[in-house]
């Protein structure tokens, strides 16, 4: 499992990168600014969960069934809240409204703070462990 996690975690590191270099160079010439800041809270929230991840596969006090959790909540509030930003960000640019899908961006961040929740309460509840 931390080695799926770990590998999770530099693909969204990787792709965070490359986004926020096209959003930084190309973006910038194509979007508003308010758009780019847009664009760039989805960049960073990224990054901070692919952060995130890497400290989960490697350390050993949190229990394997939670490690799981945790990833699969991480991909999907990734996919959904920086995915959608993204998209909502580069609206001006393509003929598809994805305002429609907007309302999925709370669903990610709800993911992305139960993933964090979840964490606490292993650290929480095998507070020994951690001393």
């Amino acid at each position: 499992m931390n080695r799926k996690i770990s590998l999770t975690a530099t693909l969204l590191g990787v792709i965070s990168i490359v986004l926020g270099a096209f959003g930084a160079h190309a973006l910038k010439k194509l979007i508003d600014v308010n758009a780019l800041a847009t664009f760039e809270t989805g960049v960073r929230y990224q990054m901070y969960h692919a952060l995130f991840l890497l400290f989960v596969a490697t350390n050993n006090l949190i229990q394997e069934k939670t490690k799981k959790v945790i990833h699969i909540l991480v991909i999907f509030g990734v996919l959904f809240f920086s995915g959608s930003i993204y998209l909502l960000a580069t609206n001006e640019m393509t003929a598809f409204d994805f305002k429609v899908i907007g309302f999925i961006t709370p669903i990610g961040g709800l993911l992305l703070i139960i993933a964090w929740s979840l964490l606490f309460i292993n650290v929480y509840k095998n507070r020994s462990q951690f001393q």
